[in-house]
């Protein structure tokens, strides 16, 4: 702030000066004060108008090329977690997934509805399943994640930072619950490789994950959670992992298993042999097989383009409206000259 010790009676336009205290100038000063010049535009009918029109001009074209977009998208989505309980256990889902002795080998079959470009995306789905509790989301160590078991502060992976008085690594909830349902498919009379590297984040993979950081004690507790891991793959190549790790923030959510990157033509027919081994009956959740192709924008997701034009429909409807209303009661326009600013310009 400048101080200026000058005896003007005025600073800038019509700020009097106070005797015996010192003058104030400077831009910072005119900015606290609210009286630094600005651009106050005369909102005319005509300016309005032309205003929503463009804003419809714009958004009805994104809405129809994101939608268009999206619906190029070619997706299949199979629930398989009901279909693939045996009949006699469909009224005791519990017992089922819960009994190791019960086998958990499952075929589904799906047919392709459009042709399909590599490459094919396979994800796996979860309804009715909160990763974003507050509990849930704590209980893990990302310095145990890097540095392994030379960091000893697992207290945050509570209730599951150790088994048998021995640490775990990794600890916590959010590992133990790991996905550990397998998918395996088939085309005709060949087998459809799965991609499973690469399906993790670069940035996870390099400075979230160890590379000399392996699995210990992990899955040996009295109660088994979710899948187990090769004790002798580093957590930074056990993509898997690193993938369940990042958690999501609604309770449906979609994570990558792998990409197929072979084409798959219209009418073909899928074959999918899975395990069913991860437990979503005891908490009412569900499962889903997703196969899905990508745009520019991403996968199949409408929001965008049905938002955009909403916003370009609804622009354009109060542009007719204000045009017709001023068309009906038009209104004099008053002269400029005689607003507060332009008479204080003036007065100076």
């Amino acid at each position: 702030m400048d101080l200026d010790s000058g005896s003007s009676s005025t600073v800038g336009a019509g700020v009097q000066a106070i005797p015996g205290r010192p003058v104030r100038r400077g831009a910072l000063y005119q900015f606290k004060q609210q009286n630094l010049p600005a651009c106050k535009p005369v909102l005319t009918p005509a300016t309005v108008i032309a205003t929503f029109l463009l804003m419809s001009l714009i958004f009805i074209p994104l809405g129809l090329i994101t939608l268009r977009t999206s619906n190029s998208v070619v997706e299949i989505v199979d629930r398989y977690d009901i279909e693939c309980v045996p009949e006699e256990y469909r009224s005791n889902k519990l017992l089922y997934i819960t009994d190791d002795s019960i086998s958990k080998n499952c075929s589904r079959f799906l047919k392709v509805p459009k042709s399909m470009r590599a490459p094919i995306y396979v994800y796996y789905q979860l309804d009715n399943y909160y990763q974003n509790h507050r509990r849930y989301v704590k209980s893990r160590n990302d310095k145990q994640l890097l540095h392994g078991l030379g960091d000893n502060s697992t207290s945050s992976c509570k209730p599951l930072e150790s088994a048998g008085d021995l640490p775990i690594v990794p600890c916590g909830l959010i590992a133990w619950s790991l996905f550990n349902d397998t998918f395996k498919f088939n085309s005709g009379s060949s087998e459809l490789k799965v991609n499973r590297k690469n399906i993790a984040w670069k940035s996870d993979r390099d400075h979230k994950f160890g590379k000399d950081v392996y699995p210990f004690n992990f899955q040996n507790g009295p109660l088994i959670g979710g899948g187990k891991l090769d004790p002798n793959t580093p957590l930074s190549d056990q993509e898997d992992l690193i993938v369940w790790m990042r958690t999501a923030a609604l309770p449906s959510f979609r994570k990558l298993y792998g990409r197929i990157e072979e084409d798959l033509d219209a009418d073909d027919v899928i074959v999918v042999q899975l395990m069913n081994n991860y437990n979503t009956y005891s908490f009412g959740g569900k499962k889903k097989l997703v196969l899905s192709t990508s745009s520019w924008l991403g996968g199949k997701n409408d929001f965008f383009g049905v938002a955009s034009l909403f916003i370009g429909a609804f622009c354009m409807l109060i542009s007719i409206v204000f045009l017709l209303l001023h068309v009906k009661n038009p209104r004099p326009y008053g002269d400029a000259t005689y607003t507060s600013w332009n008479k204080k310009s003036s007065s100076s």
